[in-house]
């Protein structure tokens, strides 16, 4: 398994590629860009390795305790964290639980200082509202995490293949033949 610094540089390295593939898709400047920063988001912040004490785990900074339940709930590699689609969608719903939770709170601290006057009628309305007029960018960017996970998992089963493939070719190594065949009786 590829460290997290080797995950850093693919991540680095699959950037132009997925600039010029969602531009030549797209036509559209704007969602590249959208596509690409979710992309680094996806391979830097929001990777299958959340599941674990990772570099991605430590990049969250004082907050990165919100994730320990998320490490607890799920092992390291399973279907939930590391699948395709399925790992993104978990730590997408996984982080929106808690974006839910800190604008309820706020809310709550606004209404109580300034009578805000914030209710839940209004937040749902500016969430639909949002989800509604800007689709697009909204599956542009569950499509750039996504890719940006991937490139995560991916360079995890090679890495794993290679790392099996080795140890294979250590328990079994070859034997060395002569030019000569041996008789058989």
């Amino acid at each position: 398994m590829p460290s997290g610094r080797t995950h850093d540089r693919i991540t680095l390295w699959g950037l132009p590629p997925v600039i010029g593939v969602t531009f030549i898709l797209t036509r559209s400047p704007a969602i590249t860009a959208i596509v690409s920063i979710a992309y680094l988001i996806g391979g830097f912040m929001l990777g299958p390795d959340l599941d674990i004490h990772s570099i991605q785990y430590k990049r969250w900074g004082p907050i990165r305790w919100i994730w320990l339940p998320y490490q607890k709930a799920l092992s390291h590699r399973s279907k939930l964290s590391h699948g395709p689609i399925i790992g993104t969608v978990v730590r997408v719903i996984y982080l929106a639980l808690w974006i839910a939770l800190l604008a309820t709170l706020m809310a709550g601290i606004l209404n109580a200082l300034w009578d805000a006057q914030i209710t839940w009628l209004s937040l749902s309305q500016t969430f639909r509202y949002l989800l509604r007029h800007y689709l697009t960018q909204w599956i542009a960017i569950l499509i750039g995490l996504e890719v940006g996970a991937m490139s995560h998992s991916i360079s995890d089963a090679i890495g794993s293949y290679w790392v099996s493939k080795r140890k294979r070719a250590k328990k079994h190594p070859k034997r060395k033949q002569s030019g000569k065949k041996k008789p058989r009786f």
